[in-house]
């Protein structure tokens, strides 16, 4: 079957290349009307009392989306006047300010103390409104709203609030995204350029490796929205993870034309034994994104299926657009060859393995070490962190924490028939934790005196709606911080008191979630990718302990990438670790398989075991160096450039870690391979005896 598809394709490369170029077409469209979203923790599980929460504040008291317009030095008719304009925006479903209780007319001392700390700074020279919109923070409505409302703005004034840091974090992604993936299409193929045998042939691996990232991100759609995690990296990801089957194929193509009549046999031979070769490999790549859709937080499945999808069409692009577009342009591909300046690893190889015993004891023992500090490294949690400090939004929250003590906001939603005397003593116990600025509730404003049914609905609306009363707790600590988690856990205990079947909810008590779950993912996730990789290269190779030794040459690069962050005081994003075990482990495992199985090859064909290693080194050495650095150059352009902080530190993280998995490769799995090949055999399948390849001509050391 591979072999009469691998035929055809060689023998219609214009038709290919056509069906290629008219593919992009709906993959281009789809790609335009994919959805992203920039909202991180819509990505928790849907069981969550918090996210239930959400949702009510949403669908209720479309609290989920909200902004706060501060103005300093204010005026308050000009204030007035821009409430006015901003409540007339398309998408703003309300604005709250202290007019909505209380004339302006009354001066700001005699207004109640609750509404002077809800609506003014502590020094009085500041007032906030609060912007509810009519569709989540994330959608397109919302979006021009907000840009409108910056427009209405007064030039004293400053807009802050999760759905404002959305629209600054859309606008930063989609700034810099063209750059950084212009910048490591350009690094890639210097690297190319000077690794492979002519100019020609880099631009036409980029090209096709460009034809699988439009297709895949094309049929995203069908996924319905991604996020702008994935949105920024899966390019470069999926650029820098299926290279290897490019390289492999053209150093198959340049193998196999000397044996064949024509370069259309020799390419129909080059795509049948590269779709076998890599296979196995390119199923590890899958896998080790395919765990991450294990995590309970989504935006592992968000990531995995897009780049496991990825690898596929990666593969499939390899073994159809790229033999074509060789055979189209074989001509130039000719004229314009050169010597490759890939530098020979053969006196590093003899040096490893004339040291083998004591490189394997280092393997060994580096473990220790590397497990001990990985273990140290601090994450965040705190998505605001992650974004510049001089956007927009970000600055005017930082002002907003200093100027109304509001660090965090909590949101609690109970039934509305709740006594005003229960929810009374509920409030005294909230206001009496520690770090509690505020706890602003309907019986705050009016006091528990007043019926609530006698109330205007315009007021009623704001805490009172759908069978549902809300309050709003206002807290000084910082999100993911341990005190504010303490203070979480305090209010809880204090509301399901009173209300057992109350909601908590809001960026902190949500960020709190978050860190449980993902606890549990990270241990899952990598667990599940160890498992199903072992499993899978134990079926390639028929093999216990080759499994063992490769999974573990990768897992210790993966630990010691870690540990570098400890080293250099690094404090990375929270799911940095667990992309980083699941997609190094996952792309670069391909370079020991390509180890071990030409260590196997040269065994097969009756060489001693140090002969047969020294081979399998040289030869799979140029390969692993080639991939290695543009899977680094391209990953690297993404860190150098980009300024969201939680995908420059994943790309800095997958750039240093395809270097050390190359490190851990070249320099220590051949003296481990070589120490342990007695073991080996006797723990595998043919791992000697094997079926040997056909169409192989002898090698120079076999004829001397």
């Amino acid at each position: 079957m591979v072999k009469k598809f691998a035929e055809w394709i060689s023998r219609h490369p214009g038709t290919v290349l056509l069906i290629a170029t008219l593919l992009l077409i709906p993959s281009i469209i789809g790609y335009a009307c994919t959805k992203v979203n920039y909202d991180i923790l819509t990505y928790l599980p849907e069981n969550l009392e918090s996210v239930q929460g959400e949702r009510i504040l949403d669908k209720t008291f479309n609290d989920a989306a909200m902004a706060m317009v501060v103005s300093k030095d204010f005026n308050e008719r000009e204030v007035a006047e821009m409430k006015k304009q901003i409540a007339a925006v398309d998408g703003v479903e309300q604005v709250l300010w202290v007019d909505d209780i209380a004339d302006i007319s009354i001066p700001q001392e005699m207004l109640p103390d609750i509404l002077n700390s809800v609506f003014y700074s502590s020094d009085g020279s500041s007032t906030m409104m609060m912007v509810q919109f009519k569709e989540e923070g994330s959608s397109v409505r919302t979006m021009e709203a907000l840009k409108s409302i910056r427009k209405i703005m007064t030039k004293n004034s400053f807009m802050s609030g999760l759905s404002a840091i959305t629209l600054d974090t859309k606008q930063l992604a989609d700034d810099q995204a063209p750059i950084y993936i212009a910048i490591a299409i350009v690094l890639a193929l210097i690297v190319l350029c000077f690794t492979m045998r002519s100019w020609v042939l880099p631009f036409l691996l980029l090209i096709c490796l460009g034809y699988a990232v439009i297709y895949n991100m094309g049929t995203n759609i069908f996924l319905g929205s991604i996020s702008y995690i994935t949105k920024c990296i899966a390019a470069i990801l999926q650029l820098g993870v299926t290279m290897d089957f490019s390289v492999f194929l053209i150093d198959r193509y340049e193998e196999e034309k000397p044996k064949w009549g024509s370069n259309a046999e020799a390419m129909a031979q080059a795509i049948e034994n590269t779709f076998v070769s890599v296979s196995g490999s390119s199923l590890t790549t899958v896998f080790g994104f395919l765990a991450l859709c294990f995590m309970q937080f989504t935006l592992g499945l968000d990531i995995g299926i897009v780049m496991a999808k990825g690898v596929l069409i990666g593969l499939i692009s390899v073994i159809t657009v790229l033999p074509a577009a060789v055979l189209q342009f074989d001509r130039p591909i000719t004229r314009f060859a050169h010597r490759s300046l890939v530098p020979s690893f053969s006196g590093l190889n003899k040096f490893t393995l004339r040291h083998k015993r004591v490189i394997a004891v280092i393997f060994l023992l580096l473990f220790i070490p590397a497990f001990i500090f990985q273990n140290k490294v601090d994450v965040y949690y705190n998505m605001v962190q992650s974004l510049p400090q001089d956007m927009e939004s970000v600055s005017a929250l930082n002002k907003l924490k200093s100027e109304f003590n509001m660090a965090s906001t909590h949101f609690v939603i109970i039934d509305e028939d709740t006594p005003s005397n229960v929810t009374t003593k509920m409030i005294r116990e909230i206001e009496d934790v520690d770090g509690v600025e505020l706890c602003l509730a309907l019986n705050s404003v009016v006091g528990g005196a007043i019926p609530i049914s006698i109330l205007p609905d315009s007021i009623k609306k704001i805490c009172v709606n759908g069978g549902k009363q809300l309050m709003m707790i206002n807290s000084s600590y910082e999100t993911a911080s341990d005190e504010l988690n303490a203070q979480i856990d305090k209010i809880t205990s204090i509301v399901k008191s009173y209300a057992p079947d109350a909601y908590l909810t809001g960026e902190g008590i949500l960020t709190k979630d978050l860190i449980d779950v993902t606890n549990t993912d990270f241990k899952v996730t990598g667990a599940i990718s160890i498992l199903a990789i072992f499993i899978l290269i134990m079926i390639c190779f028929k093999s216990v302990s080759v499994p063992a030794i490769l999974v573990m040459s990768i897992e210790l690069a993966i630990m010691i990438n870690k540990s570098i962050c400890y080293f250099m005081g690094s404090t990375i994003p929270f799911i940095a670790p667990t992309i980083i075990g699941c997609v190094q482990l996952g792309a670069t495992v391909d370079y020991a398989m390509l180890m071990g199985t030409r260590f196997r090859e040269e065994l097969r064909r009756g060489l001693p075991k140090d002969e047969a290693i020294r081979i399998a080194a040289d030869e799979s050495d140029r390969s692993i160096f080639q991939s290695a650095s543009v899977f680094f150059l391209a990953t690297f352009g993404v860190y150098v450039t980009c300024d969201i902080s939680i995908i420059k530190s994943i790309c800095a993280l997958l750039a240093r870690g395809a270097l050390i998995s190359a490190i851990v490769i070249i320099v220590c799995l051949p003296p481990v391979l070589n120490v342990c090949e007695t073991l080996i055999n006797k723990t595998s399948i043919g791992w000697r005896d094997g079926k040997r390849l056909i169409n192989k001509k002898p090698r120079k050391e076999e004829v001397k």
